[in-house]
């Protein structure tokens, strides 16, 4: 399984990652504007905000996706802003996607032992003779990607095609695929998007879950409310690009900002 280090109390220690006055522009639409805010090693951290208010974009931004037009994202201490976006998961950043990424005439397994890529040796030449290196890694691979079905209740499925499964297992496999490439930071794009009310209730319980057991700082974008107020230790909420409140849940959730642009003037 992933990393052995000694597990960190949820917001110890100092900023893993730190998003600075980030400022990102598509020609005169201003999608991001000198948002700033830490993400504490250890902790799950709520992003949220109504349609077009950033979220998706910063996440872009943190996997390298898009440029910014101003401002530093640093992780574990370095700048992400000069790191190319192949060598992101290497650095420790696991990332799930909005709309599923997933190889689906591929097996599950196979899908999770893509994600074990940036931990594998062995170069174009290695892997066309086939040499030692180059197996011992593919084992290596395999059983890590077994572990991580086991944690998450996919060993039934790992010989089926990802096309063959339904939504919701779909995205375990997704998750799981993320999880492969030991995450310090894993960035959850709408995990619970096209679930039914049981399935998010088990994917908030699983989020918790994979955060104690690995050790893992979570980073979630999600426009069910519900979920990310009852598992997020810190919540940071967006608007038209501007961060307009932070805090805990229960203290995001009273911010007058954020009921009259997010939830409606419910509280």
């Amino acid at each position: 399984m992933p990393r052995k280090e000694e597990a960190l109390e949820p917001g110890s220690g100092q900023a893993l990652l730190r998003v600075q006055d980030v400022f990102v522009r598509f020609g005169g639409i201003v999608a991001l504007e000198g948002v700033s805010f830490d993400v504490a090693p250890g902790r799950i951290v709520g992003l949220i905000g109504p349609n077009g208010a950033g979220k998706t974009t910063l996440f872009n931004c943190l996997s390298r996706l898009y440029e910014c037009n101003r401002g530093e994202i640093s992780f574990d201490g370095r700048s992400l802003l000069s790191v190319p976006r192949h060598r992101v998961a290497g650095l420790g950043i696991g990332r799930t996607f909005q709309n599923l990424a997933l190889f689906r005439t591929m097996s599950v397994l196979d899908n999770v032992m893509v994600g074990r890529h940036c931990r594998t040796r062995g170069g174009f030449f290695a892997n066309a003779l086939r040499l030692p290196l180059v197996s011992r890694g593919e084992r290596a691979a395999a059983e890590k990607a077994r572990a991580l079905l086991a944690l998450l209740g996919l060993e039934s499925v790992a010989a089926k095609r990802v096309a063959e499964l339904p939504f919701g297992t779909q995205k375990s496999v997704e998750l799981a695929r993320a999880l492969a490439s030991e995450p310090k930071l894993l960035l959850l794009d709408e995990p619970a998007s096209g679930l039914n009310h049981e399935e998010v209730g088990a994917l908030g319980a699983m989020i918790r879950g994979i955060r104690d057991r690995l050790r893992l700082t979570v980073l979630l974008v999600e426009h069910h409310m519900s979920l990310v107020m009852s598992i997020s230790d810190h919540v940071v909420a967006l608007n038209f690009g501007k961060k307009i409140a932070e805090g805990t849940p229960a203290e995001v959730r009273q911010h007058p900002e954020l009921i009259e642009a997010y939830l409606g003037g419910a509280t």
